[in-house]
């Protein structure tokens, strides 16, 4: 068996695993992954090379969850001529038909205002690429087949999955993945997805899982600790406050699945605590409008502190102003808005979607705050900020950043390093191989010494992208 780091080796974005094997005297082909490189134009350079084989001698795709980084390019891959199954959680399979026609939407939009500003003579720099249309998704779409988790299913003969709860978004999912190869011993290939962090607000502890002859883990945070939710929450509270105070307003980019949910259950917990007073928030992102209704959906998968917030916050509604913005016009009136204002909106890293002109609008007024709550991956403009940017290009203009820029790391639904070492400790004996995955590489670096120092584990490998390795 054969396993072909195609990305998020080196880096956070763009996980996708090849397996290759053999099953009845013939070479067999699955992925795990099929995610997009996010983070300017090298990212999108990475979207657009041509695989190492053909699409259509893929028999079938394991999807761990649905965030862009892990799904975002299955679209294209099935528009290039993949025609087998997709195995995902029924939870995330819900998510998709929300984020993907989203991703389509937004490409399309960029290189739309891209081609008039060019036309105009007001564009500077490379035009953006739109990686697959409306079309494609419903395509990619028709191919999913929905599992539970704990349910185990045969996708080819010699081959089960089973999916286990990874606690870091609603569906996601450890992929159990069990081969019996010709002429070989059976073998258990545990493929981590990202592993979300123990006592976490909003997603319930990850699964663990027993054993595994091969493992591939993340370490997107495998060389830092996050903050405690304790110091989290007391920083979220004095800039907040602070701002409030200074009649500013908070702009909060947010990945619509999983960090949006998350931070409203927070803001309108420490309202419930009584930490923070009535606030007004506008959610700013038909996509995480829609993950937020899917989430109460799926309300039995929350964990029991969101249950209560949630019931709290149906039974006193009138203590946060809370808004869902549907569409263009409310979004553009929402800048017109000089103070008071808390804008939750996507996406995450901040290279395209509505927060990109709600930064536009707060960048330049110093009494405003930018809450920043995710990874932020090299080249993308939400990590220009964190490195402390005096200006950045939004719309081919430059733009002063005179708002504090605030990085508040414990709200991450990853695990940190002490997470996943508590994570990997579930298992009963060492895996054979350990492949360290999605991480940036100081980070996969630390992880695979902490693994090797801490746990006493000997074959822990860091990848490399393109580079096949034999398990």
């Amino acid at each position: 068996m054969k396993i072909q780091f195609l990305g998020a080796a080196g880096e956070v974005t763009g996980s996708r695993h090849s397996i290759e094997l053999l099953l009845a005297g013939r070479q067999r082909r699955f992925m795990v992954d099929y995610g997009m490189f996010q983070g300017g134009r090298e990212a999108t350079n990475k979207n657009i090379e041509p695989l190492p084989f053909l699409a259509k001698d893929l028999d079938f795709i394991v999807l761990t969850h649905a965030h862009i980084d892990h799904s975002g390019l299955l679209p294209r891959l099935c528009a290039q001529g993949f025609t087998g199954p997709i195995y995902c959680t029924t939870a995330t399979f819900e998510l998709l038909k929300i984020l993907l026609p989203d991703s389509a939407y937004l490409q399309r939009a960029d290189v739309d205002r891209a081609e008039r500003k060019q036309k105009a003579g007001k564009w500077h720099g490379e035009m953006p690429v739109a990686l697959y249309s409306r079309e494609e998704v419903d395509l990619a779409l028709s191919q999913f087949e929905v599992l539970e988790y704990g349910q185990v299913v045969e996708p080819a003969s010699g081959i089960q999955l089973e999916f286990r709860n990874a606690g870091h978004i609603l569906g996601s999912a450890i992929a159990i993945i069990d081969i019996a190869e010709d002429n070989a011993q059976k073998k258990r290939c545990v493929f981590s997805g990202d592993i979300g962090m123990k006592g976490k607000v909003l997603m319930p502890d990850p699964d663990s899982i027993a054993n595994a002859d091969v493992l591939v883990v993340e370490s997107t945070y495998g060389d830092r600790q996050h903050r405690s939710l304790q110091d989290t929450e007391d920083e979220l509270v004095e800039v907040i406050s602070s701002t409030m105070t200074a009649h500013g307003n908070v702009v909060m980019p947010a990945f619509a699945v999983g960090r949006t949910q998350e931070i409203l259950f927070l803001l309108i917990d420490l309202v419930r605590r009584g930490r923070l007073p009535h606030l007004s928030i506008w959610v700013d992102s038909p996509m995480a409008t829609a993950a937020t209704h899917l989430t109460q959906h799926f309300f039995s998968q929350l964990d029991s502190q969101s249950q209560a917030t949630f019931e709290w916050f149906k039974a006193n509604s009138e203590s946060v102003d809370l808004r869902f913005i549907a569409d263009v016009e409310e979004s553009k009136a929402l800048n017109k808005i000089r103070g008071g204002a808390i804008i939750i909106s996507a996406s995450g890293m901040c290279d395209a979607g509505r927060i990109v002109h709600h930064l536009a609008s707060n960048l330049p007024r110093e009494q405003n705050a930018i809450i920043i709550t995710g990874f932020q991956a090299y080249g993308s403009l939400g990590r220009r900020l964190v490195d402390k940017a005096k200006k950045v290009r939004l719309f081919g203009e430059e733009v002063l950043v005179k708002a504090s820029i605030h990085t508040i790391g414990g709200l991450s639904a990853h695990a940190d390093q002490a997470g996943l070492l508590d994570w990997l400790k579930g298992f009963e004996v060492p895996p054979k191989s350990v492949f360290v995955v999605h991480g940036e590489p100081e980070s996969s670096s630390v992880f695979a010494e902490c693994i090797r120092d801490e746990l006493g584990w000997k074959n822990v490998i860091i990848p490399e992208r393109l580079h096949t390795y034999s398990c």
